[in-house]
Formats: C-alpha cells, sequence, structure tokens
C-alpha cells in the first residue's frame, strides 16, 4: 500500500492500533520532523497526549535516506556498525556529522521549547511513532533516551518498516506495530505519493494547536 501523505498514513495507522491489544497508553511521542505528522494523527485517534521526542539522523554522504546511525536529544549516538564498516566510513566523518547533528538538535530543542515545555515522561506509558523505518538508527536512538528518562511501558508504532530493521526494534521495546512491513525497502519515501520534508513551521503550529486545545 502506498500512502497519500503522512496524514494519511498516521490515519491508517492510527485506526489499526485500535484493534491491537494496546494497555492503557499516556502520550503518543513523534520523531521530528516527519514522524510528528504522522504521530499527531494517532495521538487523536487513540484520544490520549501527543508530544515530541528529538532525534537526529547522522547522515551519509551520498545515500540521502541511509543512516549510519542517530544522535538523541540527549547527545547520545546509537551508530549503525555494519553501514559503517560496509562503506568504510572514517571515523573523523562520523566525528563530523555527529558535531553537526548536534549542533542541529540543540537548534531545535530551543525553537520547540519555546513552545512547550521539555519532556516529562517519567513512568508513563509511552508509544513512539515515525513515518517510517528504514534503518532504525532514530528510532534507536529515541528508545534510548526515553529509556534514560525512565518512561514505564514503552512502545513503537511505524506506518511501514523494513523487516530487518522492524526485528530489530521489536527486540528492544515492550510493543511493536507495524502496519505493513516490507521485505524489499529501499526507502521510507517509496512508501508516500506525497513525501515532502516536513518543515520547523508545521511542527511549531502542531504544537500551538496542541497548547491552545488542552
Amino acid at each position: 500500500m502506498i500512502f497519500k501523505n503522512r496524514q494519511d498514513a498516521g490515519i491508517k495507522l492510527g485506526h489499526w492500533l485500535l484493534e491491537k491489544a494496546l494497555p492503557p497508553i499516556d502520550v503518543v511521542l513523534g520523531l521530528p520532523r516527519g514522524g510528528v505528522l504522522v504521530a499527531v494523527e494517532v495521538a487523536k485517534i487513540l484520544r490520549v497526549s501527543f508530544d515530541l521526542v528529538l532525534v537526529r539522523k547522522l547522515g551519509l554522504a551520498g545515500h540521502e535516506e541511509l543512516a549510519m546511525g542517530a544522535i538523541g536529544e540527549d547527545f547520545k549516538a546509537v551508530l549503525n556498525d555494519d553501514i559503517i564498516s560496509f562503506y568504510d566510513v572514517a571515523q573523523s566523518q562520523i566525528d563530523h556529522e555527529i558535531r553537526v547533528q548536534s549542533q542541529e538538535i540543540a537548534r531545535r530543542k530551543k525553537l520547540y521549547e519555546a513552545v512547550r515545555p521539555g519532556l516529562h515522561v517519567t513512568g508513563k506509558s509511552v508509544l513512539l511513532v515515525d513515518d517510517g523505518l528504514a534503518t532504525g538508527a532514530s528510532m534507536r536512538a529515541a528508545i534510548a533516551t526515553l529509556r534514560q528518562k525512565k518512561v514505564g511501558w514503552l512502545g513503537c508504532a511505524v506506518p511501514v518498516g523494513a523487516a530487518d530493521s522492524c526485528r530489530l526494534i521489536e527486540g528492544i521495546v515492550d510493543g511493536f506495530y507495524c502496519y505493513q512491513m516490507a521485505i524489499f525497502f529501499s526507502g521510507v519515501g517509496q512508501w508516500y505519493e506525497d513525501f515532502r520534508q516536513t518543515t520547523d513551521a508545521e511542527v511549531t503550529a502542531i504544537m500551538k494547536n496542541i497548547l491552545l486545545a488542552s
């Protein structure tokens, strides 16, 4: 199935999750920026709170949708050792990308926290949502951040994911839900008609609307 856009993916994922034996969820967390558009629809359908957790992919030059790792808002990196080894990525390139993405995390943290205060999830049941799961690096970084924050139950839900990455993530969370799992997976964008980049303005507008409605 090809989704029209991230909103369509979130609506389909949300209604599908209603059929699952989910525990009581306190909050749905989206991964900015694209995952926020999916997650907010899931939160509406499940009728739970919505927030976001910052994470940035560590990009591999020349391979836009392939991540050699990711970094969370705690500035700790999660690396994809197999990809780093296969492409023979130099440590200097890894260090440079970590510095660049750490700066971007700091910028977004300042921007988003001007709209909403810091993330408070200790002891809560949390469902992480992204627009898709390719290498799984971003999701792993988000999971590591939330484990540090001592959440209660921690689940993950995505509209689409690569089979190998889905199995990896399934092994490190308390509940895993993938609407459609694919063996042949070249990138998340292939599963969307409209996969345009989500902007900071869209994310901050969503957060402002949620705060006004609360």
